[in-house]
C-alpha cells in the first residue's frame, strides 16, 4: 500500500483539527489535509492542488522552531497530527520530533515517513539513489529505548516505510537531554549497517492491516479520561500488531 493511501486515511477518520507536515515538497502530502494546516520547507514547489486554511513558511523546521511559535499558526492549538518528511538524517529527525512533540497534545499522533529503507542505498546519509530514506530508521530504535512509554508502529507502505507514534507527552524532556548521547551511539558513517527486520520489513505491519484495524477508532476516540484512552489504544495495538509494539509505562 502506498504510504499516501495510509496518511489518506489517518486524515480522515482520525478528523485532526490541526496538522503539521515538515517537508512539503510538491504538495501532494499536503493536498490530503482539510483542517487548519501548517507546511514547513525551506524549498516547498507545490504541483498538487490544496484544499484547507494552510499556512506555508518556507525555511527549514530547524530554523522555524528556533524564530517562530507554532501556536501562532496553529491559533493556540495543539497539533493534532504531525507528518515528519524533511532532511532524511537521523539528527534532524530526532530535532523534528522533539518539536513535533512539544506542541501535540497527548492524544495526537506523529508520522514520521521514509523509516523502512529497502538497502543500504537507500539509508545512505549521502544521497545517491532515487528514493532515498536515509538513516532515519535509527530513530525507531532510539524512541524504543528512550522512551518506552510511546507506541512506535513501524508500518510497511511504499515506497519506503512509516511509523507511526502515538502516546505523546508534550511535557517530556527525555529526548533533548539525551540528544548528544543519542547522536554519539546511532550517527554512523556510511555506509549503513541495515538490520534485517529493517531491509525484510519484519517488525512492521501492513498499511491495510492498519486500517481495517480498530487502531484508528482508538485513536480518533475523544471520550473518557486519558487512561481509559491509552488502554483501548493498547488493547487495539495488541490486536494488530501484537504486545512489542505497545508502549509500557513502568
Amino acid at each position: 500500500m502506498w504510504y499516501t493511501e495510509v496518511l489518506r486515511a489517518l486524515h480522515e477518520r482520525l478528523s485532526p483539527s490541526t496538522y503539521l507536515e515538515i517537508g512539503v515538497s510538491d504538495g501532494h502530502s499536503l493536498s490530503l489535509a482539510r483542517c487548519r494546516s501548517i507546511g514547513i520547507d525551506p524549498a516547498f514547489s507545490l504541483t498538487h492542488p490544496v484544499d484547507a486554511d494552510i499556512a506555508l513558511v518556507r525555511t527549514t523546521s530547524d530554523d522555524f522552531f528556533a524564530h517562530r511559535d507554532l501556536a501562532d499558526l496553529t491559533r493556540g492549538l495543539p497539533v493534532d497530527l504531525t507528518f515528519i518528511d524533511g532532511l532524511h538524517l537521523v539528527e534532524a529527525a530526532l530535532r523534528d520530533f522533539v518539536n513535533a512533540e512539544r506542541h501535540s497534545g497527548p492524544r495526537s499522533v506523529v508520522v514520521l515517513d521514509d523509516m523502512l529503507p529497502r538497502d543500504a542505498e537507500e539509508a545512505a546519509r549521502s544521497r545517491h539513489s532515487r528514493d532515498w530514506a536515509g538513516d532515519v530508521f535509527r530513530l525507531t530504535e532510539v524512541l524504543r529505548r528512550y522512551r518506552p512509554d510511546l507506541v512506535v508502529l513501524p508500518l510497511d507502505t511504499e515506497p519506503t516505510g512509516m511509523v507511526l507514534v502515538a502516546g505523546l507527552d508534550p511535557q517530556s524532556t527525555v529526548l533533548p537531554d539525551a540528544y548528544d548521547a543519542i547522536l554519539a551511539e546511532y550517527r554512523r558513517p556510511d555506509p549503513q549497517l541495515v538490520p534485517a527486520e529493517i531491509l525484510d520489513r519484519i517488525d512492521a505491519v501492513p498499511g491495510r492491516r492498519l486500517l481495517q484495524s480498530d487502531l484508528l477508532d482508538a485513536l480518533a476516540d475523544r471520550s473518557g479520561d486519558a487512561r481509559a484512552w491509552r488502554d483501548r489504544v493498547d488493547r487495539a495495538v495488541l490486536a494488530c500488531a501484537g504486545p512489542a509494539y505497545v508502549g509500557d509505562e513502568s
